[in-house]
Parts: C-alpha cells; structure tokens; sequence
C-alpha cells in the first residue's frame, strides 16, 4: 500500500499542530500549564494539538482508533475553564466551528486502544523542552499489524541545518515503510530525502541524548558511546526531534538507557513509534538494548523493551556487545 491519503491527512494535521504549538509558546506558554498525576506539565498546546490531529484522523479514517498520550477529563472541572476556553480560542484559528464542547470531544477521540491498525500520537514530545523555549515534537505513526507504516514527525523548534543553530527553524520528517524517509521545511513542504550518517565523518559521528539526566543512564551511555568512536560531546535535546538529527546524519548514534531512579518505567509507544520508522527508513536501525525490535502493539507501554538504542546501522552491532559488556559489569 501506498498511504497516499493517510500521507496527506497526517502532514495536514501535523503542520496544523505545529502552527498551534508555535503560537501558544509565542503568546502565552508558562502561565497556563497542569499537572498531571505524573507531575509533567500540560500545556494547552498539548490539548489544542490533540484536538486538531484527532478531528482530522476521525474525520478521515472513522474506523482506526488513535491512542494519545492527553485526555480531556481534567478540563471538566471548573478550575479549569479559563484553560480550556484558551484551548478553544486557539483550536478554532485552525476550525473556526471549535466549541470547548467539540475540543474536548476531539481530544477524547485519542482514548482508543491498541488495534490490527491504529494510530498513535504524542501531541507534544518533550513538554519540558517546549515549555523552556528548547526542542519538541509532534509525533504521529500508523501501525497496522504491529509495524508502523507511516510516519510524520514535526519539529517546529528545530534548525533546518544544525551547523546554524540561530538559523531557519521548523522542519517536518516523513517516512512511509518501503519509501525511504525524507524532510521538510514547515513553510514550504519541499521534500527532499534523508539518509543516515555514511562513513568516518567526525563532525557527524555524535551521540544525543534527552536533556533530562531521569530519562536515561548518562553515564552508561557516554561509555558505550566512547566505546565505540564517538568521542565528541554529546548533543542535548529532549523529544523525539532526536530521532530526526540521526535520520538526517547529524549524529550517528542515541542512547536511550533505562535510569536506575525508574527501574519499573516502560516507554510509551508515542514516544518511539514515529521517530524509529524514519531513522530505519533513512537507513538506521532502532532496538531495544538486548537488540530485541521495538514491540508496538502490546499496548500504551513497551513492556517487552528495556532501553532503546538508535544508530546509523554501522554501529549497531558494536553498541549493543559494549552495553551488554557493561550490563555485565554492574
């Protein structure tokens, strides 16, 4: 199959989520955030992000779930009107016939569950990252069958060339499996293919990893990382914009190991699905630390998987022997 429809239904919503999250980080941001029971914020481009790509889903393809990270249950309570009449107020610059009503029900429209196919999306990867002007995702994937078929990844925060970190920002990732993965400048969507990081390249021969030292092992991937040959200093940024910078060889390897403070975390689907589609179809690879493929159909959470480890392929192999020879050391 080609997804020539859910292509564009997906790019269309993505670019519509992105122009949103701008907006709210330019006009209001810190003021208007929640906490959820996992004390991570919630902005209202998250919710107003949610809406807009589930209405666009729903509308299109009525009969596939979406699994979300956001629901709309804490907008019901009174405390919290003046939050969700913002959310509105910037939904409806995209659907003038917004009513707090229909938001709430848009958004709701991402409480379905795991399916033959589904689509799952995080609206905002990286709500830290966002809320302090740093980088951010929108991360949408369909998975049929357990294997994601598409993908769009939009990084509004992120240079088109990283070697002008003050230059143009705004770029959208794309991948369809068997088609290879390509990118965009948000303002134009003049596609253009991508591929990992080739060859001995010092400059791109880098590791990332999240800028949050509780969203991984730090230590334990700077050792796999010099173990093998990246010896530069790491690149720092949270969301799965991360997945992007190595799809497109600006680093050839990212780490993502498990934090001895959060032994009993598993990593949410939105989290992975969209960016590990486009790093292998750049040419990448993506497992977890025992080398296992990442399981996507399970459920919300990746109870199969421990850590996740991206490359550029060629150090794949390598990573995985060093991080198992540490393991064995501790």
């Amino acid at each position: 199959m080609a997804y020539t429809l859910e292509k564009q239904i997906a790019i269309t919503a993505v670019v519509q989520a992105s122009a949103l999250c701008r907006a709210v980080r330019a006009e209001v941001v810190a003021p208007n955030s929640l906490a959820k029971e996992d004390k991570s914020p919630v902005t209202v481009a998250d919710f107003g992000s949610q809406a807009l790509i589930c209405r666009q889903l729903s509308m299109a393809f009525p009969r596939d779930p979406i699994v979300g990270e956001e629901d709309s249950a804490a907008l019901g309570e009174p405390k919290h009107a003046t939050i969700l009449a913002q959310i509105t107020h910037y939904v409806q610059r995209f659907q003038s016939d917004a009513t707090p009503e229909g938001v709430c029900r848009w958004i709701d429209a991402g409480k379905g569950e795991v399916a033959e196919r589904f689509w799952t999306l995080d609206p905002i990867d990286g709500t830290k990252g966002f809320l302090r002007n740093d980088q951010y995702a929108v991360a949408l994937a369909l998975i049929e069958q357990g294997t994601v078929k598409l993908a769009v990844l939009g990084c509004p925060a992120l240079p088109l060339d990283t070697s002008e970190p003050e230059g143009r920002t705004g770029v959208l990732f794309v991948a369809v499996r068997g088609a290879g993965a390509e990118m965009a400048a948000m303002g134009d969507l003049s596609f253009e293919p991508i591929r990992v990081v080739q060859g001995e390249d010092e400059n791109r021969r880098r590791f990332v990893e999240s800028v949050e030292a509780a969203h991984g092992n730090p230590i334990l991937q700077e050792a796999v990382a010099r173990a093998v040959g990246v010896t530069r200093p790491p690149l720092r940024m949270d969301s799965q914009a991360k997945y992007g910078v190595v799809a497109r060889g600006d680093a050839a390897l990212y780490l993502r190991l498990p934090s001895s403070r959060r032994s009993e975390y598993r990593e949410k689907i939105w989290d992975h699905a969209a960016g590990a589609l486009i790093v292998e179809e750049a040419g990448g690879c993506v497992s977890d630390m025992y080398g296992y493929p990442l399981d996507l159909a399970a459920g919300r959470d990746m109870q199969r998987n421990r850590g996740v480890v991206v490359s550029n392929g060629a150090l794949h192999l390598a990573a995985l022997e060093t991080l198992a020879s540490e393991m064995a050391k501790i």
